[in-house]
C-alpha cells in the first residue's frame, strides 16, 4: 500500500516526539536491531492479500507461544556478540592444547577476557535460536516463520554450534573455550551476522504479536475486491488511554463522509482512528475494533496538519492547495485509495474557503474508485451538498452548560451547526486577561 511522508506523520505512525507514536506504542522489541526492523515493516505495508495473510498467520502463531519465548537473547546479547566482531584480535588460537590456551591467557589475558565473555553470550544466543527451532518447526510453521526457521537450522547445522549447544558456558575449558571462539570469529562470522538479522525478524513480529494480546485488537478480514469497502464495529484510536468507539461504513454507494461539529468534539480523533486501522490492517496487525471488513487499498493520503514554509515563502494557503492537486493528481488513477481531509483551507477566510471547499469536494465526489473522509466547520456548504447520493453526513454533537462544554463524543447523523469557540475562550479566562489588560 502507498503511502507518504506526511501521512506517516499526520496519523503519528511516526513522530518527532516518539512517545507519542503508533511505532513507539506497539514497540515491544527486546532488540535494537528488532526495532529498526519492526519500523521497516512499519513503513512498508503490504499491497498484497497473500503477505498481510501471511504476517497474520505468523502473528497468530507468535501470540499462541508467547508464554514459552526465550529469554536467552537480550539486546546486551546481541551487543556482545557484535563487539567481538568488531574488536582487533591478534589471533584467537585454534586450541587443542591446554598449555597453548594457558599461554593465551598469561600473555594476551585482556583478548582471553573477551573471548571467554563473548563465547558464553554466543552459547546464549545459538540456545535461544535453538528454543525457536522448536516452537517453530518447518512443518506446523506459517511461510513466514517457516522461511526463517529453515534459515536458521541451515546456518546452525554444523558439528562445532552443535557442541556449543550442548555446553555449558561456565564449565567450559579453556581450550575448548578458545578453538568455540576461533571458529566464531574466523569460520561462523557471516552466518552469525544473518542469524542476528534473522532474530531482529522475529522480534519485530514477537513485539507485533505482543502488542496485538496486549492491546486486544482484532485481526480484520480483508476482501478482494475491485471496490473500496470499509465496515468497522467498535473502532477507536490506539493512542489513547480512554478511547470512545465508532462504527463505520464506506462503500461504493457511500464513498464520501462529511463530518461536522465544533472543535475537540472528535472529528481528527475520528479521522485519525479509520486511517491508523486501515493502516495496521495492511502492515498484517490486528486493528482496534471489535470486527472489520475491508478491501484491500492501493494507497492511503492524509491532509491534515499541512504546514506553511518560510523558506521557500510559500503560505499555509499555497500548501493546502499543493496537497490537495497532488492528491487529485495521486488518486485520479481508478485505484483505490483512502483519503484524510481535515478541515479544508484554514489558510484563508471563510467565504474563500466555503467556495473552495465545495469546489474541491464536487470534484472528488466524481471519483468511484476510493473513499473519502472530509471534516469541517463549514457546516453551511452541507446543504448543497445533500442532492449528492454517495455521500453521508455524520456529526458530533457538543452541549454547553454554565459555560461547561460537555463532549458525547459519539457519532450522529446529519450537520452539526455548534460554534464553541467564544465560549471556549472565555471559559480558559482569555476574554478577562484581555478585557484586564
Amino acid at each position: 500500500m502507498e503511502i507518504d511522508k506526511t501521512t506517516y506523520y499526520d496519523l503519528s505512525i511516526l513522530n518527532n516526539e516518539e512517545e507519542y507514536s503508533l511505532l513507539h506504542r506497539i514497540n515491544f522489541c527486546t532488540t535494537n536491531g528488532g526495532k529498526e526492523r519492526l519500523q521497516h515493516l512499519l513503513t512498508n505495508p503490504h499491497s498484497s492479500l497473500l503477505k498481510i495473510q501471511q504476517t497474520q498467520s505468523a502473528l497468530k502463531q507468535i501470540i499462541s507461544v508467547l508464554d514459552k519465548w526465550p529469554v536467552q537473547i537480550t539486546n546486551g546479547t546481541i551487543l556482545v556478540l557484535e563487539k567481538f566482531y568488531g574488536y582487533p584480535f591478534e589471533n584467537i588460537p585454534n586450541s587443542h592444547s591446554p598449555v597453548s590456551a594457558m599461554l593465551y591467557r598469561i600473555f594476551d589475558s585482556p583478548d582471553y577476557r573477551l573471548v571467554r565473555y563473548s563465547v558464553g553470550h554466543f552459547i546464549d544466543f545459538l540456545k535461544g535460536l535453538d528454543k525457536m527451532q522448536e516452537l517453530f518447526s518447518a512443518d506446523n510453521s506459517s511461510v513466514l516463520l517457516s522461511g526463517i526457521v529453515t534459515d536458521i537450522r541451515r546456518r546452525m547445522n554444523n558439528e562445532l554450534i552443535q557442541q556449543m549447544l550442548e555446553s555449558d558456558a561456565s564449565l567450559l575449558p579453556p581450550a575448548k573455550m578458545l578453538r568455540f571462539g576461533h571458529y566464531l570469529r574466523y569460520g561462523f562470522k557471516q552466518h552469525a551476522e544473518m542469524l542476528i538479522d534473522l532474530y531482529h525478524q522475529l522480534d519485530a513480529l514477537y513485539s507485533m504479536a505482543v502488542a496485538v494480546k496486549k492491546f486486544n485488537l482484532h485481526f480484520p478480514e480483508i476482501i478482494d475486491t475491485k471496490e473500496p469497502v470499509i465496515q468497522a464495529n467498535g473502532l477507536y484510536h490506539l493512542l489513547l488511554q480512554t478511547p470512545v468507539a465508532y462504527d463505520i461504513t464506506l462503500n461504493p454507494q457511500t464513498n464520501f463522509l462529511f463530518l461536522t461539529g465544533a472543535n475537540m468534539a472528535g472529528k481528527s480523533t475520528l479521522i485519525k482512528s479509520v486511517g491508523c486501522a486501515v493502516y495496521l490492517a495492511h502492515v498484517g496487525m490486528g486493528v482496534p475494533a471489535q470486527s472489520m471488513q475491508l478491501s484491500l487499498f492501493d494507497g492511503l493520503l492524509s491532509n491534515i496538519q499541512v504546514q506553511d514554509n518560510i523558506v521557500k515563502g510559500e503560505s499555509y494557503f499555497f500548501n493546502e492547495v499543493q496537497r490537495i492537486k497532488n492528491t487529485v493528481l495521486k488518486i485520479n488513477d481508478g485505484r483505490k485509495w483512502l483519503v484524510l481531509i481535515d478541515e479544508l483551507f484554514k489558510g484563508t477566510n471563510i467565504q474563500d474557503a466555503m467556495h473552495c471547499s465545495t469546489a474541491v469536494i464536487k470534484g472528488l465526489l466524481k471519483i468511484k474508485s476510493s473513499l473519502f473522509i472530509l471534516s469541517t466547520h463549514l457546516y453551511e456548504i452541507g446543504e448543497e451538498l445533500k442532492v449528492y447520493p454517495n455521500i453521508s453526513f455524520r456529526y458530533f454533537e457538543t452541549t454547553a452548560d454554565n459555560e461547561q462544554l460537555h463532549f458525547s463524543y459519539q457519532l450522529k447523523e446529519g450537520i452539526s451547526n455548534d460554534r464553541f469557540g467564544y465560549l471556549i475562550l472565555k471559559r480558559e479566562k482569555v476574554v478577562d486577561l484581555l478585557e484586564n489588560l
